[in-house]
């Protein structure tokens, strides 16, 4: 037995684990995947064997209902960082579909709808 201290203990579970679902990628391809971009999937997990059980469960999960990218991370209890990555690569294998938030700057203001409205009611 080796007498030597570890310099982790039982309770920090698996060390390499998040390297290896990225394949020691830290960073998500240039999609922006924002915390509130829902995630649709577009395939049936079962219908890709090659997938990681990381990608067929944001699959199975993603069938049921769209889900939002921060919702993901915590269902999958992994770090944002690598669930984005997981999900770019779904993204780029055509296995899901995300639909970004509409940003407040793009959505119209009321006085613009109000000129629309009075311009319609004119013809």
């Amino acid at each position: 037995m080796n007498d030597r201290p570890s310099w982790y203990d039982e309770q920090a579970g698996p060390l390499v684990r998040l390297y290896a679902l990225t394949r020691g990628r830290a960073r998500p391809s240039p999609v922006l995947l924002d915390l509130l971009s829902l995630v649709t999937a577009e395939n049936d997990p079962a219908r890709d064997p090659m997938l990681s059980p990381e990608q067929a469960a944001v699959l199975t999960l993603c069938r049921i209902r769209p889900r939002s990218v921060a919702d993901l991370a915590a269902d999958l209890d992994l770090p944002l960082g690598v669930t984005r990555v997981i999900l770019t690569d779904l993204l780029d294998y055509g296995h899901i579909r995300v639909t970004r938030p509409v940003r407040p700057v793009d959505i119209p203001d009321e006085r613009l709808l109000q000129e629309v409205i009075d311009g319609l009611r004119a013809l």
